[in-house]
C-alpha cells in the first residue's frame, strides 16, 4: 500500500472519530441534562429589565433568541449564552458518578485543553437551548455569570455584581452603570472597574456607541469592537 493510501485511511478516520465524540457528548448531555439542569425553576425569569436584556444581548449574542443554541453572528466571536451555560452546567456543574462522571471528566479536560474552540461544548449547548426556554437561559446566565473579583471574594452574576460595583440593586441602574457591568463580562479581571479603571473606560464608551447604533462589529470574531472607539 503506497504512503498516499495509508495517509487517506487515516484521514478519513479523522471525521469518523469527531463525529462518533460529537454523537456521544450529544446524547450524554441530553440523558443527564435533567440532573444538571435541576437548579433551573420551571418559573424562572429574567432578572434584567427590557432595556438591560437588548444591550446585554447586542454586545453577547446577538441572535440570542432566535438561535438553537449556536450562532455566527457579528461580533458573536467563539461562544453564545447557551454554550456558556452548557460549560458551566455540564462541564463545571454537579458531579456525576459513575460512567456519566467519567465522561464528564473527559468532557472538561477536552475543554481546558481546546479552551476556546470545543465542539463538545457547542453540542451541548444544543442541548440546553433544547431543554430551557429562551427566559430561564437568560435568568440562569444574568444570575452566575463571572463578573471577577471584589475585596478577595468572587462575584457571580449581574445582580450581585451590581451591589458590589455600583451599590445599587440591578433594576436601578441606569444605562450607563449596566453598560459598565456588561463590559466585564468579556474579561472581568481585565476590564475591573478598580483594578484597569483606563481599560474598563475604554471597553465601556466601544459598547455605548454600539448599543447606540453608531458602529458596528468587524465581524464574527471581533468582540473587542475596536472600530467603535471614539
Amino acid at each position: 500500500m503506497s504512503r498516499m493510501a495509508v495517509w487517506l485511511r487515516r484521514a478519513l478516520w479523522l471525521p469518523l472519530l469527531l463525529a462518533a465524540y460529537l454523537l456521544t457528548a450529544a446524547s450524554w448531555a441530553w440523558l443527564n441534562a435533567d440532573a444538571l439542569l435541576k437548579q433551573v425553576s420551571a418559573e424562572s425569569r429574567t432578572l434584567l429589565t427590557e432595556r438591560q436584556t437588548a444591550i446585554l444581548l447586542r454586545v453577547e449574542d446577538p441572535n440570542f433568541l432566535t438561535h438553537s443554541g449556536l450562532s455566527v453572528a457579528k461580533g458573536q466571536g467563539l461562544a453564545t449564552i447557551s454554550s456558556a451555560l452548557a460549560r458551566d452546567l455540564f462541564l463545571y456543574g454537579e458531579r456525576l458518578d459513575g460512567a456519566a462522571g467519567a465522561l464528564q471528566s473527559l468532557y472538561r479536560v477536552v475543554f481546558n485543553c481546546c479552551k476556546r474552540i470545543d465542539l463538545g461544548r457547542d453540542v451541548m449547548a444544543l442541548v440546553v437551548d433544547a431543554k430551557l426556554s429562551k427566559a430561564q437561559q437568560l435568568a440562569l446566565y444574568a444570575g452566575s455569570v463571572y463578573m471577577g473579583t471584589h475585596d478577595g471574594a468572587q462575584v457571580q452574576g449581574l445582580p450581585d455584581a451590581a451591589l458590589r460595583y455600583v451599590d445599587k440593586p440591578l433594576a436601578q441602574l441606569n444605562e450607563q452603570e449596566f453598560i459598565g457591568l456588561v463590559a466585564m463580562i468579556k474579561a472581568p479581571n481585565q476590564y475591573h472597574p478598580s483594578k484597569a479603571p483606563v481599560e474598563h473606560a475604554r471597553r465601556a464608551a466601544r459598547i455605548a456607541a454600539l448599543v447606540a447604533g453608531q458602529c458596528q462589529p468587524d465581524g464574527w470574531l471581533d468582540t473587542s469592537f475596536d472600530s467603535c472607539e471614539r
